[in-house]
């Protein structure tokens, strides 16, 4: 494992079964993919949207589909995965209450992983700068950015009240540092998280 291993990656390795039947939603071109393949001996494949990124996984000898989450998870069976993954790309889906749905028809468990909204430092930005922020977990002009769908600990918290899911566990992430267990709903919390990784199943 490099020293630049995302973070979200570290921890999603950690969560994950050895020999788990995984699926990663919008896996790019393969990075998480091939390290739990490689780490975790994973029976892993994934679905990317862009040709590029399907080329790649593709060249590494992983299992891909190119599809859109927002419609192509509906194809997939109930219960084909123990787990599905979706790193730092529930902000970029048209309709996210429908994919985290989606993610727990098809797998036992989810693992969801997302930028904070609520992070000090982007409450700081609006509130003494006037403007959309660019931090660490949100490096894109709001002109240029693939993020739609932005949130808070508490915006998730809300949705998985809606859908009735249960919490398993979930980490805070902060650049260069060990991810750190935390209880999402603390008001502190929202306010230190640079990003989240949520483990759902359901209720």
């Amino acid at each position: 494992m490099t020293a630049a291993l995302r973070e979200d990656f570290r921890e999603i390795l950690r969560l994950t079964p050895p020999g788990a039947r995984v699926l990663d939603v919008g896996c790019g071109e393969g990075d998480l993919l091939d390290l739990l393949a490689r780490e975790r001996g994973v029976d892993g494949q994934g679905l990317e949207i862009s040709a590029e990124g399907v080329s790649a996984c593709l060249a590494r000898g992983l299992a891909v589909v190119q599809g859109d989450a927002d419609r192509d998870l509906d194809s997939f069976p109930t219960g084909a995965f123990d787990m599905a993954i979706l790193s730092k790309t529930l902000q970029q889906m048209r309709d996210p209450r429908h994919v985290v749905s989606e993610l727990l028809r098809i797998a036992d468990r989810a693992v969801v992983s997302f930028p904070n909204f609520g992070h000090w430092r982007v409450r700081w930005a609006l509130l003494a700068r006037g403007r959309m922020p660019e931090t660490r977990t949100l490096p894109n002009p709001w002109w240029s950015t693939p993020n739609i769908h932005l949130c808070t600990l508490h915006d998730f918290l809300a949705l998985t009240d809606d859908l009735g899911l249960a919490i398993e566990s979930c980490a805070a992430l902060s650049e260069g540092r060990p991810a750190r267990p935390i209880d999402p709903r603390s008001v502190l919390e929202n306010w230190r998280a640079e990003a989240a990784v949520f483990v759902l199943r359901r209720g």
